[in-house]
C-alpha cells in the first residue's frame, strides 16, 4: 500500500507538472505575461520619474546647504580677524 501511494503521488505530480507546463506555454498565458510585463515597465518608468525628481530636489538642498556653510565660514573668518579690544 505504501509503495502504491508513492507511485500515485509521483504519477499525479508528473501529470500535474505536464499540464501546468502546457498551461504556462499557452497563447493566453503568454498574452497575460506580456500585459504584466508591460505594467511592470510602466511602473518602473513612474518610479524612475519620481527618483529623478527627488535627486534634483536633493541636489538643490545640497547646494543650498553648501552655500549656508560657506557664508558661516566667511562670517567666522571675519570675527576671528577682528582686532581684540583690551
Amino acid at each position: 500500500m505504501f509503495q502504491f501511494k508513492h507511485l500515485a503521488l509521483f504519477a499525479g505530480g508528473t501529470l500535474l507538472g505536464s499540464a501546468g507546463f502546457k498551461l504556462l506555454a499557452s497563447k493566453d498565458a503568454q498574452k497575460a505575461y506580456t500585459h504584466v510585463t508591460a505594467a511592470a515597465l510602466r511602473c518602473k518608468d513612474s518610479v524612475m520619474t519620481t527618483v529623478d525628481k527627488m535627486q534634483e530636489a536633493a541636489g538643490d538642498i545640497l547646494a543650498d546647504a553648501k552655500e549656508i556653510n560657506e557664508k558661516r565660514a566667511a562670517a567666522a573668518e571675519v570675527v576671528e580677524d577682528a582686532p581684540e579690544e583690551a
